[in-house]
């Protein structure tokens, strides 16, 4: 293949943030409803995990992302979509970072420390303070709302790429294409 591609580990660091930004937020909206019960305590530890590993795996993904240049998009791409295309991932980026800090906040604000993996505690970053818990939580709410918009745009925009352009931008992050001779 002599089309430029992501390098193997972004691709693998792309699917696995994918992964966790679907599950959590699908987790998030089933915890959400459930009455109080230690199972509902446990569902939320794992979303807080998770959150806390998404959080740490965004740097890693910055610092691939600073080291190792993404292909160029098309040259055929218009030059409104190639700015949608940057702003859409800068924005992707920021969220991957304020959403679980956000969570964090809240999580201290309403006094629930976080303990990651149920080993290492992580400090909270506020006093207990409900008001300002509560207000955390739709700010939470509204970014993962938004994250999941931003998304579906990302998605819907690959396919669009994909079966209308009929160019290589789906297929240079698929894993599938990545094992014929690709390297990280």
């Amino acid at each position: 293949m002599n089309e430029p591609r992501y390098t193997a580990t972004a691709i693998a660091l792309h699917w696995l943030m994918a992964a966790l930004i679907l599950g959590t937020f699908g987790v998030g909206l089933y915890m959400h409803e459930l009455p109080l019960s230690p199972t509902k305590l446990q569902i939320y530890s794992w979303h807080k995990w998770a959150g806390v590993s998404a959080f740490l795996l965004v740097f890693v993904r910055l610092a691939w992302r600073a080291t190792h240049r993404p292909p160029p998009l098309p040259f055929a791409m218009p030059r409104w979509q190639q700015f949608a295309a940057h702003g859409g991932h800068a924005l992707l980026y920021l969220l991957m970072i304020a959403i679980p800090l956000t969570g964090w906040l809240m999580s201290s604000a309403k006094g629930f420390q976080t303990v990651y993996f149920g080993v290492l505690p992580i400090p909270d970053l506020l006093a207990k303070n409900k008001e300002l818990g509560d207000a955390l939580r739709e700010v939470h709410e509204v970014l993962n709302f938004l994250m999941i918009t931003i998304v579906a745009g990302h998605v819907g925009a690959a396919l669009k790429h994909h079966y209308i352009d009929r160019d290589d931008v789906l297929t240079r992050m698929s894993p599938h294409h990545a094992r014929k001779g690709q390297h990280a």
